[in-house]
């Protein structure tokens, strides 16, 4: 099969390599679509992988075409979407079923091989089935929007929660998503791209509750806060956001976070972090004083149950509620998927979701 194969950090080609063969309770998945995370860029071009070489990819869908041993024979030909995370279904967080957390983990697309290529092996354990009225790139970007489920599920929202959301990429869009489908009247989006922007006021965020701070590029830091703290005390009665979920990973945003949130508020941060942060001491106060909550997220729920985080995405999906589609910018074929790593690296084109399709 054909397949991108990363030999070293930086150095992904295109090859020839074997069909995987799915071992006792794997299915071998002829793969219809592939997104490219975010998380692939440094993965690939910075840091590696786990171990090397190995195929990327861990956003993906398709159809079951073989069983290994001991595999439900259900799934046969089945379309599936793929939680990526193999748990270890021992640890204390196994136990509790919180495999998210799993302490022994392996990972499809950076511990062991995944979705950049033609088929993969996966885990029967990991599918979902997928309706028909799913088409096979909404199914590929189940995972994001799982991850975007599990965040707005931690803080469990209010109706009346005055609520903030600062970075638009795929999942800082996937939330806001999410938050008007299930209601929330009270959604205040904080970006810098205008193609971000246009992208999410599709979702039904008004126009006067987004803050562009790309309109403020050329000022300090210091007046950008300032604006932006302006803006959003304007918004919420001069008390603040009820819940902040941070999803850049920046020290100036976490700070600006823990400084716009309510008294007894919740910051969410869900943004992986691009550098060491520092947090100044009278920001550490506004923890102290206010009695904020502070929260990570990690990844998603994936029990197999009807209330993990995937069958939630799955329901709001294919009842026509969430339409991931509409941040696909760029389609290309499995050939021209480097491309697409390209142009996220160089950001030569603006995209939200590249997605590899067959």
């Amino acid at each position: 099969m054909k397949a991108y194969v990363l030999l070293n950090i930086g150095d992904i080609k295109l090859k020839d390599v074997a069909d995987p063969v799915p071992v006792e309770k794997e299915v071998l998945v002829k793969i219809k679509a592939c997104g490219i995370c975010g998380s692939d860029i440094p993965r690939i071009f910075q840091d590696g992988t786990h171990k090397m070489p190995l195929i990327p990819g861990h956003e993906f869908s398709g159809e079951v075409a073989a069983l290994g041993k001991g595999a439900d024979r259900h799934f046969l030909h089945r379309r599936v979407g793929i939680f990526p995370l193999v748990p270890c279904r021992e640890c204390a967080a196994c136990r509790l079923e919180k495999y998210e957390l799993c302490r022994n983990y392996s990972y499809l697309g950076s511990r062991r091989n995944g979705g950049f290529a033609e088929y993969a092996a996966v885990p029967v354990e990991n599918l979902i089935e997928l309706p028909d009225t799913v088409s096979f790139e909404a199914a590929a970007m189940l995972e994001p929007m799982a991850v975007a489920v599990h965040a707005m599920r931690r803080t469990k929202p209010r109706t009346e929660d005055k609520i903030a959301v600062c970075g638009l990429g795929t999942i800082g869009i996937l939330l806001v998503m999410f938050l008007k489908e299930a209601g929330f009247k009270h959604v205040f989006v904080i970006g810098n791209k205008e193609f971000q922007k246009a992208a999410v006021l599709k979702t039904g965020v008004s126009e006067d509750c987004f803050f562009d701070s790309g309109q403020l590029r050329d000022a300090c830091p210091k007046n950008r806060n300032k604006e932006l703290g302006l803006w959003l005390m304007e918004k919420t009665d001069g008390m603040g956001a009820d819940i902040f979920f941070e999803c850049v990973g920046r020290n100036e945003t976490i700070i600006n976070a823990i400084d716009l949130t309510a008294v007894s508020g919740k910051v969410c941060l869900a943004g992986n972090p691009f550098s060491d942060i520092e947090v100044p001491r009278d920001t550490y106060w506004k923890i102290l004083r206010n009695q904020l909550t502070v929260t990570g997220t990690w990844n998603s729920s994936f029990t197999g149950k009807a209330d993990d985080d995937w069958h939630y995405a799955l329901e709001k999906l294919s009842g026509g509620g969430i339409m991931p589609e509409r941040l696909i910018t760029q389609k290309l074929s499995l050939k021209e998927l480097g491309e697409g790593l390209r142009i996220m690296r160089d950001k030569r084109e603006d995209y939200i979701k590249i997605m590899g399709v067959e």
